[in-house]
């Protein structure tokens, strides 16, 4: 199973390394874009998502490890796969292309892009699907801190 091992260190480091890539820090984000003032600090984010993307990382590995054939780990694999695109595809819209109001409808499909690995994976290993928990729980919390931001926005909150 060490190609189990290797490809779920490539997904965290891929989906990792993009995700810090696309987000740019602006003085958009700095200076013009009120946020409230229970936001965590810019600097708990990252080791937020490090943590976060490593429990994924063992999430995939066991779910790959312990998954009965090929078609199962195939479907892990494609579940994975679009969880890592949906991933990626919120921070241009919020940071790029400053429109906090697209990512936050964007965020449904990351949602469900954790539950429902979560669900796979839940008979096949439970553990796997419990380290997605702490995924889950975060992307909640952004997705509320994603619409406070866009309520409190204008034009996007007006």
């Amino acid at each position: 199973m060490t190609w189990a091992v290797v490809v779920a260190v490539v997904w965290g480091i891929i989906v990792g390394g993009a995700g810090a890539g696309l987000t740019n820090l602006s003085s958009w984000y700095h200076d013009v874009l009120i946020k409230p003032s229970w936001q965590p600090p810019d600097w708990l984010f990252g080791p937020a998502w490090t943590l976060i993307l490593a429990l994924a990382s063992w999430s995939l590995y066991l779910g790959l490890k312990n998954a009965p054939g090929w078609g199962s780990r195939a479907l892990i694999l494609g579940l994975f796969a679009l969880n890592g695109v949906a991933n990626l595809g919120w921070s241009p819209l919020f940071f790029r292309l400053q429109r906090p109001d697209w990512a936050l409808w964007e965020v449904p499909l990351l949602w469900l892009a954790i539950l429902v690995p979560m669900l796979v994976l839940r008979p096949i290993s439970g553990t796997a699907s419990l380290l997605l928990v702490p995924y889950l729980c975060w992307v909640s919390f952004a997705a509320f801190l994603n619409w406070t931001i866009v309520r409190i926005n204008p034009p996007f909150g007006a």
